[in-house]
């Protein structure tokens, strides 16, 4: 008879950087302005043992914000809702990213992302309004097809799948993920002919719920900071955690589409970034 033991799971969890918008609620083009994103991230992390994470970082908070050195920073006040309920590297201060980074590098963790160019979809977007009149640019389609991207290229097997992706908003669209969820294994199974789990199981969810959301959102970070500012420090030091990352706009001998990994590694530089 089959044990809770004896099945082997995957963990994985979800988040995205930057934003999937190419025009305001006018149409006009928001690529290129100030505060639009250059680029539209989606990261999914591994993480082998989403318990003891857990309890670590939940650890880690505690002490912080027990540290008279904080009192008086506002993400750590409680009515902000912000690093006193969940780590979030774009709102924690420098000196807490480091103590997480510190955490995350101890544990078993896995890290994949596809990562698009908001420039060139602009271009793509143009030239197929100009073979389909009728055609109009979502957002949720290409947060979807990047969920594809990173879900379809891994090469685990576990008896379950069990994904954590964090809601986008007020919406939770699990139906709409588990979808590009199955499209991913659809290919891999036509691709290898074998399926790499027997059951799916999707939460949509919010990170002081998971610490790996609040993981993820880390690693997401770090890269979002490689692709924006040139910023690539968190991003090294990061590395040995990352599977590969599928920028699908970049250009290499000719071909479009990169997949950097542990043998082709990402040029990391720090050209004048500030925090």
């Amino acid at each position: 008879m089959t044990t809770e033991d004896d099945i082997s799971r995957l963990h994985f969890f979800v988040d995205e950087a930057g934003d999937p918008a190419l025009f305001d609620s006018k149409g006009r083009i928001l690529v290129g302005q100030d505060g639009c994103s250059k680029f539209f991230i989606v990261g999914k992390l591994d993480v082998a043992d989403p318990s003891a994470l857990q309890k670590e970082l939940n650890a880690l908070r505690a002490q912080l914000l027990a540290d008279p050195y904080f009192r008086r920073i506002p993400s750590m006040q409680s009515e902000r809702r912000k690093t006193a309920v969940a780590f979030h590297a774009k709102d924690d201060v420098a000196e807490v990213r480091r103590e997480v980074f510190r955490v995350l590098l101890n544990h078993d963790l896995r890290f994949y992302a596809a990562v698009r160019s908001k420039s060139a979809l602009l271009d793509y977007v143009k030239q197929k309004n100009q073979l389909e009149a009728g055609y109009r640019y979502k957002g949720d389609e290409l947060y979807d097809a990047l969920v594809e991207e990173v879900f379809r290229r891994y090469h685990s097997f576990a008896d379950e799948l069990r994904i954590v992706f964090a809601k986008r908003g007020n919406k939770t669209r699990t139906q709409a993920f588990r979808t590009a969820i199955e499209r991913a294994e659809t290919r891999f199974e036509l691709e290898y002919g074998s399926r790499r789990s027997d059951s799916i199981d999707i939460v949509a969810s919010i990170p002081k719920e998971h610490a790996g959301l609040q993981a993820v959102d880390y690693f997401l970070w770090a890269l979002q900071r490689h692709y924006e500012r040139g910023d690539g420090r968190y991003a090294e030091l990061v590395w040995n955690k990352v599977v590969e990352i599928d920028d699908m706009d970049a250009v290499a001998d000719g071909r479009k589409g990169v997949v950097y990994n542990k043998n082709r590694p990402l040029a990391f530089g720090n050209q004048g970034a500030t925090e």
